[in-house]
This record gives structure tokens, C-alpha cells and sequence, in this order.
């Protein structure tokens, strides 16, 4: 894909296909130690092409015959892997959630009317507006992770491919979020960044909210074959990266 595409458009074609009557495509539920310990499921399509992403398959060919999953289905599934491993958390991932909103939103209300566990919703916080801000502030058992990429506009272009503007969209979710109260942290991709971005980004979470710069969360790309040839053919080296199988224990 060129560089220069509008996500919020990508968002909406993705959403055509990867929604129908209610239900998402998902290509799978699966436990894991993130987080300490986190039951998740995997979706189908996004409306970013981060270079360093670990998505490969799911993300580029939403067409594709992944299974459709209604947001009961998919309830049921993350909490049958949460009782089984003794989870108290439970996500979807692989893709970006808050493409399919009205989805999403029935799956947070099952999980209030359940309470015995707590949703992560990570997302790139592009479509997150006023609105969207306001939906998540009715539900207390959510915390959103914004998962910036890179830390600045040139940054965001280089390893998303997307508008160098969009970057402005996920700091606007930040400040969303923050002003209806929702529980959020940021986390950026920094593998690519200089120690001067770096500064420069905390410095604007900061005039955002301070508590965005004490809950930072770094982020480093993990070198599996598929993004070890994305970067390759971009011609791309991150300053710090990690292999899948060594991964630090301070980032699991």
C-alpha cells in the first residue's frame, strides 16, 4: 500500500468485511503471560500496515474465510480459557478492536454484567473521538492502552505508511480519554526513535495528563521472519529490537 492512505477510510472499507449483522471475524482465542496472564481473542483487520507489526496473514487478507463470532461467542470463548488458566483479564488483540464499535461495545457490556474480570482494549486510538471516549466512560471493569507508533508525525508515516497527520489522531484519544476519565496508558513503539523524539513525546503526555508519562509503557519490535523481510524490503533497521524467543522478561 502507498504511503499517504487515510486510516479512518481503511477503517470503514475493513469494517465492511470484516463485519456482518452484529459479528466480527476472528481467527483465534488463546491464552497467554502478557499481562501476567491474559485470555485473548484475535481479530481479523485493521486500518493501520505498521511495518513492524506481528499480525501477518489476519491483517492483510480480511477476506479471507475467518469465522464470524457474534459477541456472545466471543465472551464465552475468553472466559473459557480465563477460568481454565485462572485469568482475571481478558483482551482482544491481533488487529484493532474499535473497528467494529457497536461489536466491541456489546462485549465490554457482557463483560460489566459479568464483573469478575477486566477488559484491556488495546488500540492505536485512531478512531477513539469525544464520542467514542464517552461510550468506554460507562463501563468501569475496561482499561485502554493507546499503542502509539513511533513518536512523532514523520515517525508515525515512515513505519505505518499512513497520513503523518493520523499521528495526531492517537494523541487526540489520549486527551479523550483522559477528559471523560477512562483508564488509559500510552505505549510507543520506539525502536525506531531517537532519544530527542523520545523526549519530545513525553513532554506532550505530559501537558496532556502527567499520569500518561508516569504509566508509559516502551514498546520494541520483535523480529519474526515476516517483519524481519517487511523491514528488508523497506530498507529499515531498528536501534533496538528482539528476537521472538528472547524476549526480556521485563516486556512480558
Amino acid at each position: 500500500m502507498e504511503r499517504g492512505y487515510d486510516p479512518i477510510a481503511l477503517a470503514e472499507t475493513t469494517r465492511k468485511i470484516v463485519e456482518r449483522d452484529g459479528k466480527r471475524k476472528y481467527y483465534r482465542f488463546r491464552g497467554g503471560r502478557w499481562y501476567g496472564g491474559i485470555a485473548t481473542a484475535d481479530c481479523v483487520g485493521c486500518n493501520l500496515r505498521c511495518i513492524f507489526c506481528w499480525s501477518n496473514v489476519p491483517r492483510d487478507n480480511p477476506t479471507m474465510s475467518w469465522k464470524f463470532y457474534s459477541p456472545e461467542e466471543v465472551y464465552r470463548n475468553l472466559v473459557k480459557i480465563a477460568e481454565r488458566r485462572k485469568y482475571r483479564l481478558i483482551r482482544i488483540s491481533g488487529n484493532e478492536p474499535t473497528i467494529c464499535w457497536d461489536h466491541l461495545i456489546k462485549i465490554l457490556e457482557l463483560v460489566e454484567q459479568d464483573g469478575r474480570f477486566k477488559f484491556i482494549l488495546e488500540t492505536n486510538g485512531i478512531l477513539i473521538d469525544k464520542s467514542k471516549a464517552e461510550d468506554l466512560s460507562k463501563f468501569r471493569r475496561v482499561h485502554v492502552r493507546v499503542s502509539l507508533k513511533g513518536t512523532c508525525e514523520e515517525e508515525f508515516s515512515l513505519l505505518t505508511g499512513a497520513r503523518p497527520e493520523a499521528f495526531e489522531l492517537q494523541l487526540n484519544a489520549l486527551k479523550h480519554l483522559a477528559d471523560h476519565s477512562v483508564p488509559a496508558h500510552p505505549a510507543a513503539m520506539l525502536s525506531f526513535s531517537s532519544r530527542e523524539n523520545i523526549s519530545k513525546l513525553i513532554k506532550r503526555l505530559d501537558e496532556i495528563d502527567p499520569v500518561y508519562v508516569r504509566e508509559f509503557e516502551e514498546e520494541y519490535v520483535f523480529l519474526y521472519p515476516h517483519v524481519k523481510d517487511r523491514l528488508r524490503r523497506a530498507g529499515i533497521t531498528p536501534k533496538v529490537a528482539y528476537e521472538p524467543d528472547r524476549v526480556p522478561e521485563d516486556l512480558v
